[in-house]
């Protein structure tokens, strides 16, 4: 991207108006989108999504807070003179939260520790958080496209809207994707640093169980939806700095209307929430002791008359106008210790930190 490109991007955010910018893997040239007329739609549940079309930002849980947002665009190539578009600046804001303290993630992760020993939970996943000051030359489009250039195996992206306000992401892991009968969806777990930056060979029999865990959860919502998809896996891929097991499962759809349907069977996969997925999303929601937003909710755009990519919102921050919040979260099982899930939810804050300096 140019300079000048740069520029209008950033004005964009600072005019409040509701674009995205996005490279799949494998591209070389993002995509623009941006909805100049009304206001970007909020939906409050998964199946809704049914027949829509647009880009979508959904959240971990979906509240009148956080809804799912879609931008429809009707302006596919960035405009000379985003002031034009909108005078709404955006207002003033609270700084958000500080973030969590070892002490604090320590306390936490104890909790959760608790109801897989005790066999309660097969799994659990442990987000945290830090702010950071922004500072006053950080341009989100450059970081963008310091993203793009690093990460070229992940989906990066930027967004904003009035309601979720500035989202930046690189995410390795799919949520759904696809167009016409073909589709394609993963399971992701277990993480590991490079080594000398080469991928690792060798796995430890936690993060193969927890990769187990998450790809038999995908298998049978595939198949209770009536889907038998042809299973690739696990095998282990590089996102960024870190190593993860990887297994692909690949599918036919005779009707592409109720994708709605499916992603609400799907999210929250075990990746970003645990097992069994309704009594892990209660206890997350109960003890995290923070709000994950829209982070480890998904993201992209999508069309069933088209092509979809719909992304998990892993690798993110939300941007203010002073401070900029990222997340990263590790997966727990009864076998996992502190200072592993510390380090690695730490290597993988790396993954935006690398693009603030």
């Amino acid at each position: 991207m140019t300079s000048d490109q740069l520029r209008i991007v950033d004005e964009l955010i600072r005019h409040n108006c509701s674009f995205a910018l996005y490279r799949i893997p494998g591209e070389t040239v993002p995509h623009f989108l941006m909805q100049t007329a009304g206001d970007a739609e909020c939906i409050h549940t998964i199946e809704d999504l049914n027949n829509q079309t647009g880009f979508v930002i959904a959240p971990f849980e979906i509240s009148e807070r956080c809804p799912i947002i879609i931008i429809r665009p009707d302006c596919w190539e960035l405009p000379n003179q985003p002031a034009s578009f909108s005078s709404a600046l955006i207002p003033e804001e609270a700084c958000g939260p500080a973030g969590t303290e070892k002490t604090d993630y320590e306390r936490i992760f104890s909790l959760f520790l608790f109801p897989l020993k005790n066999k309660e939970l097969d799994k659990l996943v442990l987000s945290r958080h830090i702010t950071l000051a922004r500072k006053t030359d950080f341009s989100p489009a450059k970081a963008f496209s310091m993203a793009c250039e690093r990460y070229i195996r992940s989906y990066v992206y930027l967004c904003h809207t009035p309601q979720t306000g500035t989202w930046l992401g690189s995410t390795p892991e799919i949520l759904l994707s696809g167009e016409g009968p073909d589709w394609h969806t993963v399971a992701l777990a277990g993480t590991q640093p490079l080594l000398q930056g080469e991928l690792p060979t060798d796995w430890d029999e936690k993060n193969r169980e927890e990769q187990q865990l998450v790809a038999r959860y995908i298998q049978e919502k595939l198949l209770s939806f009536g889907i038998h998809p042809a299973e690739e896996g696990p095998y282990t891929v590089r996102a960024g700095e870190l190593a993860h097991l990887k297994t692909d499962f690949r599918f036919s759809l005779p009707d592409n209307s109720h994708l709605g349907n499916l992603l609400e069977l799907l999210h929250p996969t075990p990746a970003i929430c645990g097992l069994p997925k309704e009594k892990a999303f209660k206890f997350i929601l109960q003890n995290e002791g923070h709000e994950r937003k829209y982070y480890s909710g998904f993201i992209g755009w999508m069309d069933p008359a088209g092509k979809s990519d719909l992304y998990v919102n892993l690798r993110c921050m939300q941007l203010r106008k002073e401070t900029l919040t990222l997340y990263a979260g590790s997966g727990l099982l009864s076998s996992s210790t502190l200072e592993e899930e510390w380090k690695e939810t730490a290597d993988k804050l790396q993954t935006m930190l690398a693009i603030t300096r």
